[in-house]
């Protein structure tokens, strides 16, 4: 009996959905800045944190109107994310570099608020949640020697602790030894999570180029639930340390992101 009802509800929705909806597929692409929220590091003097711009060069888009104002969308996005450090010596000077490259498939489910009207251009406000497929993860370091001149004119310098002597200049030393680029963490080694839990949200413009097409420009922004490295977030949560959990690694994606969508069942506009 109950399985009945839940497919005369199944139905009774697509016939709602089917009488009312406008359809609309589409492709996308994005430039994004990304920041990975990683206490460990932020407070290690030998890193300091960059930039980092990374790309969703390719995504696509299922949408369903249910009016003028309001829709809902399932996109499915490639995503590049991480962040590059800085890696700083005693002197302050910029040595190597300490990088963190993951690649994600994005699935936002998104709810559309849309500015009414007949108009070529219109505005609109998505927001909703994300689950986050890691497909490629990997973190590196590679660091240079720095060296320093021997302040002679101390009586009581002391060489700092794991510096050597340059054995082709006495009167300076060497701190630190050369890392070659070396992996530290790997998704094969089992050092990331597999999948994350986000929160995504959007606003721009909606342009219309025929009755049919129209162009998406969107500043967008998503922020990590879960950290990007592996653990166990339930016993976190238990033992009280919900607080703790940004700095396990969530990371933060902002950018621009530019779509072309093919209305379906529907016009955009008059034009």
């Amino acid at each position: 009996m109950k399985s009945r009802v839940s497919i005369l509800i199944v139905l009774l929705i697509f016939c709602v959905l089917a009488a009312n909806a406008q359809i609309h597929i589409g492709a996308t692409t994005a430039i994004n800045a990304t920041a990975v929220l990683d206490e460990g590091l932020k407070s290690d003097p030998r890193y300091d944190a960059q930039i980092t711009y990374n790309a969703s060069p390719i995504g696509f888009a299922f949408g369903v109107n249910l009016g003028r104002k309001f829709g809902l969308s399932l996109e499915s996005i490639v995503a590049k994310q991480g962040q590059i450090y800085n890696v700083i010596d005693i002197a302050k000077k910029v040595q190597g570099e300490r990088k963190i490259d993951l690649t994600y498939l994005q699935l936002p489910l998104m709810m559309n608020f849309m500015s009414g009207g007949s108009g070529g251009v219109r505005g609109n406000f998505n927001f909703g949640p994300q689950i986050d497929i890691l497909t490629k993860a990997i973190e590196t370091v590679q660091s240079n020697p720095g060296t320093f001149k021997i302040p002679t004119e101390d009586p009581n310098f002391e060489l700092p602790t794991g510096a050597v002597v340059d054995p082709s200049d006495p009167t300076q030393y060497i701190q630190n030894q050369s890392i070659p680029t070396t992996e530290l963490l790997s998704k094969e080694a089992g050092d990331f999570a597999n999948t994350q839990f986000s929160l995504a949200a959007a606003f721009g413009l909606d342009i219309d180029l025929s009755k049919n097409l129209y162009l998406t420009s969107q500043v967008r922004a998503t922020y990590s639930l879960t950290g990007m490295r592996n653990g166990d977030v339930v016993t976190q949560i238990a033992q009280g340390n919900a607080s703790g959990l940004i700095s396990e690694g969530a990371t933060v994606q902002i950018g621009v992101q530019l779509g072309l969508h093919f209305m379906i069942g529907g016009t955009r506009s008059k034009k």
